[in-house]
């Protein structure tokens, strides 16, 4: 199952290579990752079929996969066991970021229509892992991602170390140092207030900005 899945996302993928971002109701699009052998983050910024994580991990090869829980605030991980089945499951939906383990080198895509609703989160004060949303395509650092929620601490996923990589804001203004995001990247980050990010008022507003390849 897993080698055919696979290979359908990327035949699926091939007529919207060379297409342009077009008006989120007569959209289907994809987002790309770069996964290496071992630890990496992804997300499911995409509608999919997804319902649950252990039809992620199966769908592309992972052997763990799990979600961050900001009020322990640890990761929740699922394995599979080599005879077929998982140790556990859970729900996942649009706008999750999540994290696997895979034996091999792979590229993951999210393919499906635009949201409907671009999810929002509901940060606790403390640890926090988001997605860069589909309509903050104009936030394309991490510093204006930081301010932009009223956060002290962001950071992405470096999967050849692999660990986060972290930029803090200094109490006078400014950040200790910079990175590039862009839409469907998980992030790390710290606040000293709970709150939900970004207004879900605004939701549907797919930012001009946003990358997104995709097919009308």
């Amino acid at each position: 199952m897993k080698k055919f899945i696979l290979p359908l996302m990327l035949l699926l993928l091939v007529g919207s290579i060379l297409a342009v971002e077009s008006a989120p109701s007569a959209v289907v699009g994809y987002v790309k990752y770069d996964c290496v052998a071992g630890d990496n983050m992804i997300a499911l910024p995409m509608e999919s079929d997804f319902a649950f994580a252990s039809e992620v991990g199966e769908a592309i090869g992972a052997s763990t996969i799990g979600y961050f829980d900001p009020t322990i605030p640890d990761w929740v991980l699922i394995d599979e066991y080599p005879w077929g089945g998982w140790t556990d499951e859970f729900a996942v939906a649009n706008g999750d970021p999540l994290i696997i383990y895979n034996e091999d080198a792979m590229v993951f895509y999210s393919i499906g229509n635009l949201p409907a609703t671009i999810p929002g989160y509901d940060l606790v004060a403390g640890d926090n892992v988001i997605m860069h949303p589909l309509n903050k395509g104009a936030l394309d650092l991490g510093s204006l991602i930081g301010e932009d929620i009223g956060a002290t601490s962001i950071g992405y996923f470096d999967n050849t170390i692999p660990d986060w990589v972290l930029i803090d804001e200094y109490p006078w203004g400014g950040w200790t140092d910079e990175f590039d995001t862009s839409i469907g990247k998980p992030l790390f980050l710290y606040t000293d207030n709970a709150g939900t990010w970004p207004s879900r008022a605004r939701n549907n507003n797919i930012d001009s900005n946003s990358k997104i390849g995709a097919k009308k």
